[in-house]
């Protein structure tokens, strides 16, 4: 997976920089597009919103970067009238090509959690990866966007398709920036017992010895050579045991899958996703199956108002999607 444009939502709050700083960040990184957009009209909690949204963008951009920079990369405001932000978040997605979102959620109380939230509904049909923070979690960010002290990346693992594809996430990221990788697998409550890992009947192999030899043979063994590897097979509730390793662990990013067995099974209270979403003490990392627009080249992109890249300029235009 190449990154060759990120989306960054933002409400124009100024907990919404912190998703930006990110995106500028991993903009640098991978040199690639970066479009700011802003879902007006859309009930996204800012009671007075300004009369010129896209100023407020470029000037957040402008404490990320200089002029010259937004210039040369092509950063882009996009402003856009629509009902449903989440909706319009990947339709907007699909239709740029965009090969990673990154975005804010807010801290939910547990009394809200069936109502949900924007980048929850954004994980579940994003075109793409996405990659969601909160404004009180570990950071690995530099101030001025310009560095990634990415240390521990956790991929949550189950063998499914979801779980491959947050795996093979958690890989790449874990290559460019020599972190460590561990890799969590997570067994039935009360799936293990003394018994079973001190004796099993030759020939045979119990639960937790499978699961050990699949999470094994799941990463290439060149891995090896450029980063370390933990893997680690613990039993209970799968969301519980992700938070708690990740916070034992001092973990930097979480990897996971939007849907599979253990992981993406909706309860009356949420998903297991929905609920590392909202209380990881790190960036999450919610793997998607990447989705090309269907005509690249020759789709416009329908917006209200685009900012154009450079934010000394007052014009506004219309973008291809190429």
């Amino acid at each position: 997976m190449r990154i060759k444009r990120i989306l960054c939502p933002t409400d124009l709050t100024a907990d919404s920089e912190t998703a930006l700083r990110y995106g500028v960040a991993l903009a640098r990184a991978y040199e690639a597009q970066l479009i700011q957009m802003y879902c007006e009209n859309s009930g996204n909690g800012s009671e007075a919103p300004p009369a010129q949204p896209a100023d407020v963008m470029d000037e957040a951009l402008l404490k990320q970067a200089d002029r010259e920079e937004l210039k040369n990369f092509g950063w882009q405001s996009v402003v856009l009238g629509c009902d449903d932000p989440g909706d319009c978040i990947t339709r907007e997605a699909a239709k740029l090509g965009i090969d990673l979102i990154v975005m804010r959620s807010r801290r939910r109380p547990h009394r809200a959690a069936l109502l949900g939230s924007v980048a929850e509904s954004v994980c579940r049909t994003a075109p793409c990866p996405v990659m969601v923070m909160h404004s009180d979690e570990r950071d690995w960010i530099s101030g001025n966007a310009r560095e990634i002290g990415l240390k521990r990346v956790l991929v949550a693992y189950d063998f499914s398709d979801y779980s491959e594809l947050a795996l093979k996430l958690g890989l790449l990221v874990a290559q460019e920036y020599q972190a460590e990788l561990h890799l969590l697998h997570v067994l039935p409550p009360f799936t293990l017992n003394e018994t079973e890992l001190s004796w099993y009947p030759l020939g045979k192999e119990g639960v937790y010895h499978k699961a050990a030899r699949r999470l094994q043979k799941a990463v290439p063994d060149e891995a090896h050579l450029w980063c370390t590897l933990k893997n680690v097979i613990s039993e209970g509730q799968p969301y519980r045991e992700i938070l708690n390793y990740a916070q034992r662990n001092e973990i930097d990013l979480v990897c996971i899958g939007a849907h599979g067995a253990g992981f993406g099974i909706q309860t009356l209270f949420g998903s297991n996703v929905d609920r590392v979403l909202r209380q990881s003490p790190c960036p999450v990392l919610v793997a998607r199956p990447l989705r090309l627009p269907k005509e690249t080249t020759t789709v416009l992109v329908e917006r209200k108002a685009v900012r154009n890249s450079d934010p000394t300029t007052a014009a506004y235009s219309s973008a291809p999607a190429s």
